[in-house]
C-alpha cells in the first residue's frame, strides 16, 4: 500500500505539469488577451483606456515576454504559493478568492450532507421494496428532479422564497452585508439565504444518487451469497447491512474524486441566476474576460483536487471492498 500511494505521487507531479500546460495553451489559444479585451470594452461604451497603465501591467507580469516565459513564471509563482495578479478585480487571486472560496466551500459542504442524508434512506428503501407503490413514487419524484433544469427551479423557488418567507431575491446574503467583514448578523443572513441553493443544487443530486444505490443494492441482493445467507436464516437486517448494502456503496466512496472539486467550484449556473457569491460565476467572468492568472490557478486548484480526490478514493475502495486490489497480477 505504501509503495502504490508513494508511485501514485510521484505520478501526481507530471500530471499536474501537463495539465499546467494544457489550461495555459487553452487559455491563450483565444486571439489577443485581457488588455487588448478591456481596451475594446472601453471604446464601445466611449471611454477612453490609460495606455500607460495598461503597458505599465503588462511589462510587470511579463505579457510583453514569450508565451514560454510567461508559462515558466506562472508555475513557478505557483510553486511558491503566489497565484498572480487578477486583472479584471485589480488584486491579487489570493484576494479575490478569498470569501467566496469560504462561502462556495460552505454551500458545497450542506448540500452534499443533505444530499446524502435524504438520498440513502430512500435508496435503500427502494431497493428492498422494488415495484412497490412507494419505490414507484419516489422514482417518479427522481426522474422529475433530474429533468427539471436547476435553473428553472432556481427561478421558481427565488419567487415562492420571496412571496412566502421574504427573503430577498438573490445573493447569499442581504445587500447590505456585501463586501462586509463576517459578523453575527452577516452570519445568520448567510444561513437565511442558504436553504435556497442548498435545495436547488441538491435536488438533481438527490435524485442520481437514489437511483444508483438502488440499482446497485439491487444487484447486490440478487447475489448467491445472499440467497445463501437468507437460506441459512440471518435476520433480514443483517443480510442487508453484512455485505450487500457494504458493496453498494462502492460508487459513494468513487465519487470522492469529483466530490472534491465541486465543492471549491460550486453549480456555476445555478451560482449565476442566484447571484451567489461563490467561485462558479467568478471562474466563468474569468474566462469570459481572459483573466489569465485568476482562471488558470483556479483551473489548477480544481485539478489538484481532482488527483487527489481519485487518490484518496482509490486507497479508500481498496480498505473497503476486500475485492478490490491495488497491484495487477493474478491472486491465487
Amino acid at each position: 500500500m505504501l509503495r502504490y500511494i508513494l508511485w501514485r505521487i510521484l505520478v501526481m507531479i507530471p500530471t499536474l505539469l501537463l495539465i499546467s500546460l494544457l489550461v495555459f495553451t487553452i487559455i491563450e489559444l483565444p486571439p489577443g488577451d485581457y488588455f487588448e479585451s478591456y481596451v475594446e470594452e472601453l471604446r464601445a461604451i466611449g471611454e477612453k483606456a490609460d495606455l500607460q497603465e495598461i503597458e505599465e501591467l503588462k511589462a510587470r507580469y511579463g505579457y510583453d515576454k514569450p508565451a514560454p516565459l510567461r508559462y515558466i513564471h506562472w508555475v513557478g509563482g505557483m510553486l511558491v504559493g503566489d497565484f498572480g495578479y487578477s486583472f479584471e478585480y485589480r488584486m491579487p487571486v489570493n484576494e479575490v478568492v478569498g470569501d467566496r472560496l469560504w462561502l462556495t466551500v460552505l454551500v458545497s459542504f450542506v448540500t452534499i450532507a443533505l444530499t446524502w442524508i435524504i438520498a440513502f434512506p430512500i435508496g435503500v428503501y427502494s431497493a428492498t421494496r422494488q415495484y412497490s407503490w412507494g419505490d414507484y413514487g419516489l422514482t417518479l419524484l427522481g426522474l422529475i428532479g433530474i429533468a427539471v433544469p436547476n435553473f428553472i427551479f432556481a427561478l421558481i423557488l427565488m419567487y415562492f422564497a420571496n412571496i412566502w418567507f421574504g427573503t430577498t431575491i438573490g445573493h447569499l446574503m442581504d445587500q447590505r452585508y456585501l463586501n462586509q467583514p463576517m459578523s453575527w448578523d452577516k452570519f445568520w443572513s448567510i444561513l437565511e439565504h442558504l436553504w435556497i441553493p442548498v435545495i436547488i443544487i441538491g435536488t438533481a443530486g438527490t435524485a442520481s444518487m437514489v437511483r444508483r444505490l438502488r440499482a446497485n443494492l439491487l444487484d447486490e441482493l440478487q447475489k448467491q451469497y445472499v440467497m445463501t445467507a437468507r437460506a441459512k436464516g440471518l435476520h433480514p437486517m443483517k443480510v442487508l447491512v453484512k455485505y450487500p448494502l457494504r458493496m453498494s456503496l462502492n460508487f459513494f466512496i468513487s465519487d470522492i474524486g469529483s466530490i472534491l472539486p465541486s465543492i471549491i467550484s460550486g453549480a456555476e449556473i445555478t451560482a449565476v441566476v442566484l447571484s451567489l457569491e461563490t467561485t462558479g460565476p467568478m471562474l466563468i467572468k474569468a474566462l469570459q474576460s481572459q483573466d489569465m492568472y485568476l482562471a488558470g490557478s483556479f483551473l489548477m486548484f480544481l485539478a489538484f483536487l481532482t488527483v487527489i480526490g481519485v487518490l484518496v478514493s482509490d486507497i479508500a475502495l481498496a480498505l473497503f471492498d476486500p475485492r478490490i486490489r491495488l497491484k495487477g497480477g493474478a491472486t491465487k
